[in-house]
């Protein structure tokens, strides 16, 4: 089974955005070095806990640091960007790293309306999606040198397109478009196994992909023992919680007994919310990936691990490697 990483670039209380990068790059190469196939970051704005605003630059600052390990996005937020300029961004990254780098599209916006006004985008723009990735789509691949606008560098260079998406819109779009389809299961898990079906039945094939390819991200907190898995998770139920009664924050420091810091229904949505998560010691955690992978049928498996502490998250995907890889 292929595993891949998602880094959300945790920024915590006892840190700031210059370690969470650190932290990225050794990540990576940690990750390159257990046999992961592919290492993605996605776009977020105006969250205090998140250093991967920038995702091409952050995305470029990885791959100069790694060899072999394929480098993407998961996803870039397509209404937020020129389908031109992403064409250029992604070429230029190509060209640089040849073979090893994913674009992979998301429809929302990944920030709130006010920073979306700050972003210069109006929010109609998400229902120009398909219309926008078939653009840039033809900028990357469908291109001829004689064309009086072609992104260079981009054009002729078919860097694999991915969509992703949390509910059936992507998934039939993926389908349609004959594309790679990656679904938001580590925070959205209730359309997973609809989504899944719909993209297997409605695909038409497509000069990138003759046949379906699909991945599902679960989250990650492995351990030696489950309670120390247990309180490893905590930093990220509080995050989900302060999020949902709109306080961002950095990254929280663990605490034991999560019940006794949260009130118990922002905490049950925050669960509900994490439900795909692989939570415990080596032969917990290989279980659950394992069934995870056998009823989702899906072709790889995205493991995110958004852990406070860099050398705890370094040992869970260490340990998933052992199980797997």
């Amino acid at each position: 089974m292929k595993l891949s990483v998602l880094d959300l670039a945790p920024v915590t209380s006892a840190s700031n955005v210059a370690q969470s990068l650190t932290n990225s790059v050794d990540l990576a190469q940690h990750c390159e070095a257990l046999g992961f196939h592919r290492y993605w970051m996605a776009e977020h704005h105006n969250m205090a806990g998140i250093a991967s605003a920038a995702t091409v630059v952050a995305l470029a600052h990885i791959a100069a640091h790694t060899q072999r390990i394929r480098i993407g996005s998961g996803g870039i937020m397509l209404p937020n960007h020129a389908p031109y300029i992403v064409a250029e961004q992604f070429g230029t990254l190509d060209a640089l790293h040849p073979g090893r780098i994913d674009l992979g599209l998301g429809r929302a916006p990944g920030t709130d309306g006010g920073t979306l006004r700050a972003l210069r985008r109006d929010p109609a723009d998400a229902e120009n999606f398909p219309a926008d990735v078939a653009e840039l789509i033809g900028y990357l691949s469908g291109a001829k040198s004689t064309d009086m606008v072609k992104a260079v560098p981009g054009y002729q260079q078919n860097i694999p397109v991915w969509l992703l998406g949390s509910s059936l819109f992507g998934a039939r779009l993926a389908a349609r478009m004959g594309l790679p389809y990656a679904f938001a299961s580590h925070f959205a898990p209730d359309m997973l196994h609809q989504a899944l079906q719909v993209y297997n039945q409605e695909f038409v094939p497509s000069a990138q992909l003759q046949a379906p390819y699909s991945m599902a991200v679960m989250n990650l907190f492995a351990a030696d023992d489950e309670p120390s898995a247990r309180t490893m998770m905590s930093s990220m139920q509080l995050q989900f919680v302060a999020l949902r009664q709109g306080r961002p924050g950095l990254l929280a420091e663990p605490v034991e007994h999560i019940e006794q810091h949260c009130d118990p229904h922002a905490l049950a949505a925050a669960n509900h919310a994490l439900s795909y998560t692989a939570l415990g010691n080596a032969e917990q955690v290989k279980r659950k990936i394992d069934q995870f992978s056998k009823d989702t049928a899906v072709n790889e498996v995205m493991l995110t691990c958004h852990a406070y502490d860099h050398a705890a998250r370094k040992r869970s995907f260490a340990i998933a490697a052992e199980a797997f890889l």
